[in-house]
């Protein structure tokens, strides 16, 4: 996914006032991983009115269900989202996950004391820290989150000398 992609989904998001937390590879990256991503990864709160924010931010996108047949109905709207908990999507501007629920953290709600509010393309939006991004990486426990596990742990090493220095 290009950045000019992510922006674009971002201010989507922003726009609409969605509440998220960027989390996964993207959150990675922006913590300094050189971990390569070709997706946006976001925990979404569940909240009744944020359901509806987020149908409208990605209606324009042309969202589907990544990897189901071409031919399967499926329409993104506030149903859905109530319906559902997590989606891999594809979208005009690449894929997109939304996650109503993280691995070893929880809901969003859950997740706000594990974020932190960065600056993306002028927009203020809350990233997951890197203590959460090892508490979810270690509780997924697939292959490729263990192996990024020793990086994320130096970056928050390195975050931690450079606070006490």
């Amino acid at each position: 996914m290009l950045a000019r992609d992510v922006e674009k989904l971002l201010k989507a998001l922003y726009d609409q006032e969605v509440y998220f937390v960027i989390i996964g590879g993207a959150a990675a990256v922006l913590h300094g991983s050189a971990y390569v991503t070709g997706d946006l990864d976001v925990c979404y709160s569940r909240k009744r009115e944020n359901l509806k924010k987020l149908a409208i931010a990605l209606a324009p996108v042309n969202p589907s269900l990544r990897g189901a047949p071409k031919d399967l109905p499926f329409r993104l709207d506030e149903r859905t989202l109530q319906s559902g908990l997590n989606f891999t999507l594809t979208t005009d501007l690449g894929d997109v996950d939304i996650l109503g629920e993280v691995a070893g953290l929880g809901s969003y709600e859950k997740l706000l004391p594990f974020s932190e509010e960065m600056e993306l393309y002028g927009m203020r939006c809350k990233v997951l820290t890197l203590e959460g991004l090892i508490k979810n990486k270690r509780a997924v426990g697939r292959k490729k989150d263990l192996m990024l596990l020793p990086e994320l742990e130096a970056l928050l090493a390195i975050r931690k000398s450079q606070k006490k220095s």
